[in-house]
């Protein structure tokens, strides 16, 4: 016989554990490395933040007069930095940057232009101390221009609010407060108030837009649908405003970067725009040592898994191979007496090799009666045959000393103890009885009417009427009459036949007033050519049959037949079987 590839309980244990083993591992390592890259990447954005905010604070600082303005020590410690104006405008940067996406803004050198623009108009009354009138132009057009360059470039903003970067106007700023607004919008543009020069110029032209005492916008405030933020007060930073990932490179070395972007407005009354990064280079770094130990590691717990696995489940099921070679031991040599080890263990195979047994057991047990009914009835055909073919050898040699009446009784003999093997033949291959309805009592009027002649007398009483059990009249007279025929035999003067229904049943008692049946002797009777009879005469005892065609058929129709002591001192053979109701027949209308 072939063997499939996954024929073995233990084969196929280690493919289950294995693959489950693997499904956990790739979940556990997905949910590892993504919870490290997360945690990795919110202390990379902190970084950012925090460096964004020092350098925020220096920048507050500086009161603007300086033609170009000067990063704080912070900046020049080779981490991506920019400042830039509201109108995206490169104000400074940090040392060694050289290309830079992520932040809005790609530019990473100062454009000469810059130093005239980092000039901001200032009224004669104001006061570095002090929060100034109309403050800083701002327009958020450039804004939203490098955000569209930062994702044409690959670059990953995320902002923080869906507020947009307004302009703030005069009376904000000597508020003192700081504006919480993170989002950056779009204005079109604003104006200072009471200054004859607008801010903002660049090489591309110079908006002119005029502002009242307010500082109001005449464009974005009655267009825009979403609330403007407000400018930090002077010399004050606000919150972070935008949160990013992309590239720079610092000195020839490239590296993913989170960016943090900061407003900040100094002492010049100048708002501006701080962009800082912390790398993800150490991230990476560390997701993919993880990544690497799990790929590395992962085969040998699999491998691990899987010896295991094999090692245990071929100890769980050692004593199932004993068993199935002790079985195939027991069917090659016919040895039912054989039995399979049983484990001390309480388990399942334990269970299985007690049952196993069990049926060993019982299989012996039906084999070893099979023999002696087969041995048992060649003994019972033996004789009356032998008998009656001497009395034909005499009578062929001598006619007249042929004894007719002999070979006929031993011919009836035969007839009888034909029938009754073939009906346990039937009986033992589960031959089922009828579906029909059967009125007990008069069945045992029409069987005892046909021995008016026996010469043992009797008796019949049927209380009441309607005795109705179900199942085979033929087998249900087998029974009458086997047992009729065992109280005629051992009875002295008379045999007692009555029927009665009695809580749900329908009981049939047979008694004699013989000897009765030692109490000892009270199941073996039952057995197959079983005969208590002290002389075993032919002409006085049977085969040892009718009692086991008894039982036999009253278990068939869902019945007992048991025996015990009867009031005259015999035995008396009781017979119950369920009792059925059977509905009244309908009259039809003549």
């Amino acid at each position: 016989m072939r063997r499939r590839l996954f024929g073995s309980v233990k084969a196929t244990m280690v493919v289950w554990a294995t693959a489950v083993v693997t499904l956990a591992l790739v979940a556990a390592g997905i949910a590892v490395l993504m919870s490290l890259r997360t945690n990795l990447t919110g202390q990379a954005q902190n970084e950012a933040n925090d460096t964004a905010r020092r350098i925020a604070l220096g920048v507050a600082t500086w009161r603007g007069g300086d033609a170009r303005l000067t990063l704080p020590e912070g900046a020049r410690e080779g981490v991506p930095v920019q400042v830039t104006d509201e109108d995206g405008r490169l104000l400074a940067v940090g040392a060694g940057l050289e290309s830079i996406s992520g932040t809005g803004v790609t530019a990473v050198r100062v454009p000469r232009t810059a130093a005239s623009a980092a000039t901001p108009s200032r009224s004669p009354s104001s006061s570095p101390s002090n929060s100034p009138s109309p403050s800083t132009s701002s327009t958020a057009t450039a804004t939203a221009t490098s955000m569209a360059t930062a994702t044409a470039t690959g670059a990953s903003a995320t902002p923080v609010s869906a507020t947009r970067l307004g302009q703030a106007t005069a009376d904000d700023h000597s508020g003192g407060g700081r504006g919480r607004g993170k989002g950056r919008g779009s204005d079109d543009g604003a104006s200072d108030a009471g200054g004859s020069t607008a801010r903002g110029s660049d090489d591309h032209g110079t908006d002119d837009h005029g502002a009242d005492d307010h500082g109001a916008d005449d464009h974005g405030s009655t267009t825009s649908p979403t609330p403007e933020m407000k400018d930090p007060a002077v010399g004050t930073i606000g919150d972070t405003v935008l949160e990013g990932s992309g590239r720079a490179v610092i000195d020839g070395r490239g590296a993913p970067y989170r960016f943090a972007t900061i407003k900040a407005t100094d002492l010049g009354g100048r708002t501006v725009l701080v962009h800082a990064g912390a790398s993800l280079a150490a991230r990476d770094g560390a997701v993919r040592s993880a990544a690497v130990a799990m790929l590395a590691g992962g085969p040998l717990v699999l491998l691990v898994v899987g010896g295991v696995t094999w090692l245990v489940t071929r100890r769980a099921l050692a004593p199932v191979e004993g068993i199935r070679q002790e079985m195939a031991a027991i069917t090659a040599s016919e040895d039912l007496s054989r039995r399979v080890p049983e484990p001390s263990s309480h388990d399942e195979v334990a269970r299985l090799a007690r049952t196993t047994n069990e049926t060993l057991t019982a299989l012996e047990a039906a084999v070893d009666r099979q023999r002696r009914f087969v041995a048992d009835a060649s003994h019972e055909l033996r004789s009356p045959i032998a008998s009656l073919r001497t009395q034909l050898e005499v009578g062929s040699a001598h006619p007249q000393l042929l004894d007719v009446p002999g070979a006929v009784k031993d011919t009836e003999r035969l007839q009888h103890l034909a029938a009754d093997l073939l009906l346990l033949a039937r009986l033992d291959a589960g031959e089922r009885p009828g579906a029909g309805h059967v009125d007990l009592g008069e069945l045992v009027r029409e069987e005892l009417g046909r021995r008016a002649t026996d010469r043992t007398p009797v008796a019949v009483e049927v209380d009441g009427s309607g005795h109705q059990v179900a199942g085979s009249r033929g087998q249900l007279s087998r029974v009458i009459g086997n047992l009729v025929d065992n109280a005629q035999r051992h009875a002295r003067t008379e045999v007692l036949v009555r029927v009665e229904g009695r809580g749900g049943r329908v009981v049939l008692t047979v008694a004699d007033d013989g000897n009765g049946v030692p109490v000892a002797e009270r199941d073996r009777i039952f057995e197959r050519f079983v005969r208590l009879d002290d002389a075993r005469a032919r002409d006085d005892g049977g085969a040892g049959l009718g009692l086991a065609i008894a039982r036999d058929v009253a278990r068939r129709h869902g019945g007992t037949l048991t025996v015990s002591d009867a009031p005259s001192g015999g035995a008396l053979f009781a017979l119950r079987l369920p009792a059925v109701a059977v509905p009244p027949r309908r009259r039809t209308p003549g």
